[in-house]
């Protein structure tokens, strides 16, 4: 026996040690995602989509790709002659920054003279470090002085504010998670020591994934953006702790009933082993039915967030294990378990007294919180799907949104950042004059031949590739308001209509569009193929059809539920002005992949006591013994979420407080009080059509007999 014991050391040991090892080297690749992350959202574009077409047509009509920069100077009181040589001086500065497409167009000024506005061309092959080319414009300017403001907006504007917000993923959210996490494994376990082991595990697995999505995007395998690396940070330490939280209470049940902590670990590795691959497995395919999508942005979510999960589970699975049995009993000081066979009950006795409560009241609790959660959907009436303009993408001031708000104030609000409408040079004066005539648009201006180094010319001639025209068509909403995305569908059908015009329509508002079209096509297809997937894992795994149905009802009324509490909470609470068209696709995946977890540490270990007990007796231990972790679970799952509240986007805000409520709902609501209670009441049916449901009636038969 002490042989057994010592070999069993030796093989935790060698574990730790290769652990150890692995997260040496992957480690340092933790901090490097945002070299390999993009955040443009025309490179997320379906190759099909309209814009993506406009976009591969624009790139032969320039000798550079190019995205601009709008700087924009406001004095209420009127420009001055000082100002404009201010501007001047700047327009001189601006030309000699790397990375900025010479020669510049003269400022433009406003009709009621209050503004002028300088559009800069910075190179598109700069990528990320467009970022750093914005931040060399805003030093030039220098900000506002004297009473003329300046405000650095546009494209360039936008994506420089929006990669300054993921520059905090590395650091500030990194650390805000493991604080939450911290803090909330204290409170659970009251122990100075075994906090680490779990933390210690999800840090590892964060790294592991770390490593191979560096690899991946950096050999261009896999797309990684700002929003993706976000979610991939919290989903690997929330699910990891969840995952850790499971294995860690079986153990302990197990020192119950075993002296030696490697015969405890193996018997509590094969009981809760089997629950916790089915969770990840479900989560893992889940999120892979992301590759249906027609984004690319939404395709590279699934794999990199799947690779995190993957990496959590090897992770959890063999080092975790092997950290506890090297750390014994003494790991739970001060409350070590001792060998006693003790009742698993014993210990969680007011999980004991609401499952006495459930087998008291069954009907009335499954029928009256499913009516609570029923209620909670009528919220969904004030969801409202919109695509966030740049205005109110953050969740405060950024000098983008600043200047996209002067600009409203004193120009025809698209100007700087036109549609573009490609069409054949026989058909191009027919096409201007149709798209002019469409509401929303004010200008339609063909791209010339030459470099516009002074004011436009009218009649200049427009440049010709391929026997195709650019038109460039102003519009009089902002680029990303919902006025401007009307006009790009009403341009659209306008100008398609044009015989043997062939013409396509793109730039800012039309990938917006595009984007929302396809984000519209995603939830249609990919949420059925999520809910068939589920159910077969679950029909798998529990061995019945029945339970798995209603188990899945149970998440998708708590999903809808989720969603109707969120849009009352983010249009009267928060103000936010709707979701983002990529909400609802995002909120269900995590949620109902993430709720499933809950059901399948419960249910499987309700059908483990049933096998002993009988299906009622097995629904009441299943829910006293893992009442209490599940909702450990749920809550630090919860608390991780909440963590992207920490990047002052608003579409992350909106996906971390859904996942945040949704597992508080599915935790404390739904595992706690609805599914036991249903299980309860319909009995072995509930297994059916099993082994299980047969055996089970015949000897709760026999004992009410």
């Amino acid at each position: 026996m002490a042989g057994r014991g010592g070999r069993a050391t030796l093989i935790a040991v060698a574990v730790v040690l290769a652990w150890l090892v692995i997260g040496g080297v992957a480690g340092p690749y933790s901090g490097r995602l945002s070299e390999v992350a993009t955040n443009d959202n025309a490179a997320f574009l379906p190759t099909d989509a309209e814009a993506t077409r406009a976009q591969d047509l624009a790139g032969g009509f320039v000798d550079r790709e190019t995205v601009p920069a709008l700087v924009v100077y406001e004095r209420t009181s009127g420009i001055t002659d000082a100002d404009k040589q201010r501007v001047s001086a700047d327009l001189a500065r601006f030309a000699q920054v790397p990375g900025v497409v010479n020669p510049l167009p003269p400022p433009i000024p406003s009709a009621d003279g209050q503004a002028l506005q300088v559009v800069v061309p910075v190179d598109d092959a700069e990528g990320e470090e467009i970022g750093a080319v914005v931040e060399q414009l805003r030093d030039i300017t220098g900000g506002d002085r004297d009473g003329l403001t300046v405000d650095v907006a546009g494209p360039a504007g936008l994506l420089a504010d929006l990669i300054e917000v993921f520059s905090a993923i590395d650091g500030p959210l990194l650390l805000v998670t493991l604080v939450v996490v911290l803090i909330i494994l204290l409170i659970v376990y009251r122990s100075p020591v075994l906090w680490i082991f779990p933390l210690l595990a999800a840090g590892m697995s964060y790294a592991l994934a770390s490593v191979f999505v560096y690899l991946l995007a950096d050999a261009d395998v896999l797309k990684l953006n700002g929003q993706a690396q976000g979610i991939l940070t919290v989903l690997v330490f929330g699910a990891g702790t969840d995952y850790a939280l499971l294995l860690i209470a079986r153990y302990r049940e197990e020192l119950h009933r075993h002296d030696r902590p490697w015969d405890a670990m193996r018997t509590a590795w094969k009981g809760a082993a089997p629950a916790i691959i089915a969770s990840g497995g479900t989560v893992i395919v889940s999120l892979l039915c992301l590759l249906l999508s027609s984004l690319n942005s939404n395709r590279a979510l699934g794999p990199v967030a799947a690779i995190g999960i993957a990496a959590t589970l090897l992770v959890m699975l063999t080092f975790l294990p092997a950290l506890l049995v090297l750390g014994g009993r003494w790991a739970f000081w001060p409350r070590r378990p001792r060998e006693d066979q003790a009742d698993p009950r014993a210990e969680h006795g007011i999980w004991s007294r609401i499952a006495g409560f459930v087998a008291r009241h069954s009907r009335p609790i499954w029928l009256s919180t499913a009516v609570v959660l029923a209620l909670l959907t009528l919220g969904l009436t004030q969801l409202g799907s919109t695509t966030l303009g740049q205005s109110d993408l953050f969740t405060q001031r950024t000098d983008s949104v600043d200047g996209q708000q002067v600009i409203a104030r004193h120009y025809p609000a698209g100007t700087g950042s036109p549609a573009t409408i490609f069409t054949t040079e026989q058909t191009a004066r027919q096409v201007a004059q149709v798209a002019q005539g469409v509401p929303g648009v004010a200008d339609v201006r063909p791209l010339t031949a030459g470099p516009q180094t002074g004011p436009p010319d009218p009649n200049a001639a427009p440049k010709v590739v391929d026997g195709r025209v650019q038109l460039e068509a102003t519009l009089a909403d902002p680029p990303d308001s919902d006025g401007a995305e009307r006009t790009i569908r009403e341009l659209r059908v306008a100008v398609h209509r044009v015989p043997d015009a062939d013409a396509v329509v793109g730039g800012f508002t039309a990938i917006n569009v595009d984007t929302s079209d396809a984000a519209t096509r995603d939830q249609n297809v990919i949420i059925p193929i999520v809910l068939v997937v589920i159910a077969v894992i679950l029909a798998l795994l529990l061995r019945a059809l029945l339970a798995p149905l209603l188990l899945i009802g149970t998440v998708l009324l708590s999903f809808a539920a989720t969603l109707g509490l969120c849009a009352l909470l983010f249009r009267h609470v928060f103000d936010f002005p709707g979701v983002d068209s990529s909400f609802p696709l995002f909120a269900f995946v995590f949620l109902v992949a993430l709720g499933i977890d809950y059901n399948i540490f419960l249910m499987s270990r309700v059908r483990e006591e049933s096998v002993k007990r009988g299906t009622r007796a097995g629904v009441l231990a299943g829910l006293a013994v893992t009442g209490g972790v599940i909702t450990s679970a749920g809550i630090v799952l919860a608390a991780t979420f909440s963590a992207l509240a920490v990047l002052p986007l608003v579409v992350l805000v909106e996906l971390g407080t859904a996942v945040a409520i949704g597992v508080l709902i599915d935790t404390i609501i739904v595992r706690s009080l609805l599914v036991p209670a249903l299980a309860y009441d319909i009995g072995p049916k509930i297994w059916w059509p099993g082994r299980l449901s047969r055996a089970n009636g015949e000897r709760e038969a026999r004992d009410a007999g």
